[in-house]
């Protein structure tokens, strides 16, 4: 079985290198597991500054390029009240909370570094920090705890999605 999707994924590189099409017999390879969004335009020289909220422009032009969006009472329990703890400024469970988060993936909208900062969503079972974390941006006002711009990923990295109340 495993030998199958591999020479049927290997079918479907092969093919997409060549420019053709798969001959009928060819298993398909297995659907991608995330899409991945394209960075975010490169900002202006005026917010080049740590903490500098974004112009107008940047935030309609981030919007169209950022995360989706995901609707607060649809985040698990937990995120919400990591959530809560942010806007309020604590107390956090693990010393990583309240860190700068680099965006070095380049799925967040470009900001300079410190602009974001990263926070743990506890994972029940789980031993160590988990996967889920909640992303701030500093935001309008300068803050994470206030600045209104979170962003939640469940799967380390690899996607996020734009809390929306």
């Amino acid at each position: 079985m495993f030998a199958a999707r591999v020479r049927g994924t290997l079918a479907a590189v092969a093919v997409l290198l060549a420019g053709c099409t798969p001959a009928a017999d060819t298993p398909a390879p297995p659907p991608a597991a995330q899409v991945q969004h394209a960075p975010a335009p490169a900002q202006s020289a005026a917010a080049t500054k740590a903490g500098t909220a974004p112009t107008a422009a940047q935030s309609a032009a981030d919007s169209a390029t950022a995360a989706d969006d995901v609707r607060l009472a649809q985040l698990p329990p937990e995120a919400r009240d990591t959530l809560q703890r942010i806007r309020s400024g604590g107390p956090f469970a693990y010393d990583r909370d309240g860190t700068v988060f680099g965006n070095r993936e380049g799925h967040l909208p470009k900001r300079p570094r410190g602009y974001y900062t990263e926070y743990t969503v506890r994972t029940p079972g789980a031993r160590d920090r988990g996967a889920r974390r909640i992303v701030a941006g500093r935001g309008a006002t300068g803050d994470p705890a206030t600045g209104g711009e979170y962003y939640y990923t469940g799967d380390h990295y690899n996607s996020f999605r734009r809390i929306r109340e």
